[in-house]
């Protein structure tokens, strides 16, 4: 048995992590797609699994699944059952809010079924409503339904087709059915994390890989007979020896060369794509994920190929360091990145978080890798139980104590799970917060017995709360912020997201009448069509009051449109956004920008009110609290006052 590899791939993998790890946990670093990263992981993952499959039926004549799928296991269960219980018990002892339907969360891990559990349940990936706590493993759900099926259809391509071109056509084809049919959806249906999470829709990037593995088979060919050559292939895994020839038109120093300045011209296309700024239609979903799996094609056969100087180049210890313990880093950095958040009570993104999170993330990967993973994968469940029961009974004290240790830290964390099972609540504060705004706005509602929706629909009819006096004015938290008795509610639509449905109560007591139209994880991109449903119907009033922008950028000429369907003889107020988000600061830079360009246009300071105020708000630094909600209307009253001093 030889372990083998491809030379530079530790180093793709290693720019993978790097891209998610900061696009989570360093916002302000500006990566703001740096999501790609796991469809970098993907094409490596095709590619790497196809080419050990080839390897093995070209070998022995056959692909063993069972023996496929229990090197899988061993491969990611280990790893990923100590993250669970640990970060689980972990969450159980700081704090419960992150035990937000963790027992479904488990369950649908350990399944490698988080992704449909996900979609079944109506969750919203882009929601910041609630960050699940494991919910960074919807990727490894989506590679192993993947490598269920895959190693049956190798045999078959294999058996069916008889050329290389034909393999890769048919590979190419799966992989643009799955890049249109996420296409359709996101423009029929505009659901992001349906396209996202699903293993149909998102399956591209895996297939594009295993059509690279296909072709560079032309590449790497079998002689007759054994020879020795560097470039054999990994995966992770204890490998049957496969001899390779490097054909001799592949091993032109030239073409090494070629090939490297293309991988490298790939790689820094990644981190571009890596570095814009994302959109919520199909230009993003599935467009850049599509052209960032293209470019990790390039990259890895411009890193594999005879001859590459990027493969050696990607080798540098530190670089290969860290890709070859980017699995660990993957499954880590997100739950740590909560629990550290709790923990310090800031919010995520800030520096002390971020550093504290990558420090912590960085020695739990390197422990799993070093006692957990490596041992596993090279001698297999059973014998690494074997010699653990060993130690117990009769190994050296050393190595008995240490066995002792190993046993009382599982039964630790297992219980700790357990405990974390029982007690996790089944909503977020957050999420209390926002029903019982929209319980507050249905209370409110003149028609008897209608009922906030239980979920967000497309079109959600704004419900007009009774009209009635308006009693006297809360007192104003700053005194820069007075309320103007000439602006009554029934003068005033206001249309948001979440956060303004977490402040309806406080809306609705300032001013009685208004008209809420609000919606969980709206983008900032649907204001105009929103507005402009409301101006057809006559539900747009004298004041138009926007808070958007929580969930994204509001878009190329959005706000345009805003301002024209809102016309001349009305006043727009656009509130700014605050969360723990990389988008956010662009979005508030935005809405400033151009109220400066449209003299009638008034801000309301959302941002600036809460930044220094934040403990009045939900533990995902986003929603407000009762308290908080005041401070919200306080804002929004400054700003309709302002504008009923500016006159028409």
């Amino acid at each position: 048995m030889t372990r083998t590899r491809y030379a530079g791939l530790d180093g793709i993998r290693a720019l993978a992590v790097a891209l998610v790890v900061v696009y989570h946990a360093a916002p302000p670093l500006g990566v703001q797609s740096g999501f790609v990263g796991v469809d970098v992981f993907f094409v490596l993952s095709g590619f790497l699994i196809t080419s050990l499959l080839l390897a093995e039926r070209e070998s022995t004549g056959r692909i063993g699944l069972r023996a496929f799928w229990a090197r899988r296991a061993r491969r990611l269960l280990p790893a990923l059952v100590v993250m669970l219980t640990v970060c689980a018990t972990a969450a159980w002892a700081i704090d419960d809010e992150l035990l937000w339907r963790v027992g479904a969360q488990l369950a649908s891990a350990l399944t490698f079924s988080y992704n449909w559990v996900a979609i079944a349940s109506s969750a919203n990936y882009f929601d910041e409503a609630a960050s699940p706590l494991f919910q960074n493993v919807w990727s490894l759900a989506v590679e192993e339904q993947f490598y269920l099926v895959w190693p049956v259809l190798v045999g078959l391509l294999a058996a069916v087709f008889a050329t290389r071109p034909a393999r890769v056509g048919f590979a190419l084809i799966l992989a643009g059915t799955s890049a249109a049919w996420a296409t359709l959806l996101i423009l029929t249906r505009g659901d992001i994390t349906r396209v996202y999470f699903g293993t149909d829709t998102h399956g591209f990037g895996l297939l594009l890989g295993c059509a690279l593995a296909f072709g560079l088979q032309a590449v790497f060919e079998r002689p007759p007979l054994p020879s020795p050559s560097a470039y054999l292939l990994d995966g992770g895994w204890r490998v049957l020896p496969y001899p390779v020839a490097v054909s001799p038109r592949a091993h032109r120093p030239a073409v090494g060369n070629a090939m490297g300045v293309v991988g490298l011209f790939a790689l820094i296309g990644v981190v571009a794509i890596a570095m814009s700024p994302p959109t919520d239609t199909a230009l993003t979903y599935p467009g850049l994920l599509l052209v960032t799996s293209i470019l990790t094609v390039a990259a890895i056969a411009g890193s594999v190929w005879p001859g590459s100087w990027l493969g050696r180049i990607l080798e540098v210890r530190p670089v290969r360091w860290v890709g070859q313990r980017s699995y660990g880093i993957y499954l880590w950095h997100w739950p740590v990145l909560l629990l550290v958040g709790a923990v310090i009570g800031d919010e995520s993104g800030s520096p002390t978080v971020a550093a504290a999170a990558v420090v912590i993330t960085i020695g739990a990967a390197a422990a799993s890798y070093r006692w957990i993973e490596t041992p596993i994968r090279r001698d297999g469940f059973r014998l690494t139980m074997r010699r653990t029961a060993q130690a117990l009974a009769s190994g050296a004290p050393v190595r008995r104590w240490r066995a002792v240790g190993v046993v009382a830290a599982a039964a630790l964390v297992v219980a700790g799970t357990t405990a974390a099972v029982a007690q996790a609540p089944e909503r977020t504060d957050a999420e209390r917060y926002v029903q019982a705004g929209q319980d507050a706005v249905a209370a409110a509602s003149p028609s008897p017995g209608v009922a906030a929706p239980s979920a967000p629909t497309d079109t959600p009819a704004p419900i007009l709360a009774p009209s009635g006096p308006a009693p006297s004015p809360s007192p104003v938290a700053s005194p820069s912020a007075p309320v103007a008795p000439v602006i009554t509610g029934d003068q005033v639509t206001a249309v948001g997201d979440s956060v303004m449905l977490a402040s309806a109560q406080a809306l609705l007591n300032r001013y009685p009448g208004i008209l809420i139209d609000a919606q969980v994880s709206r983008s900032g991109r649907s204001a105009a069509d929103v507005l402009q449903q409301l101006a057809v119907t006559g539900q747009l009033r004298s004041c138009v009051v926007v808070a958007l922008g929580t969930n994204d950028y509001f878009g190329r000429g959005t706000l345009d449109r805003v301002v024209e369907i809102v016309g001349p003889e009305r006043h727009l107020i656009l509130i700014t956004a605050f969360a723990p988000r990389s988008w956010i600061g662009g979005v508030n830079h935005d809405i400033r920008a151009f109220a400066a360009a449209h003299p009638g246009v008034v801000v309301g300071a959302w941002d600036e009110a809460i930044a220094t105020r934040t403990e009045l708000l939900a533990a995902d630094g986003i929603h407000p609290t009762a308290a908080g909600a005041e401070v919200f209307a306080d804002v929004i009253a400054d700003a309709l006052a302002r504008a009923a001093s500016a006159g028409p």
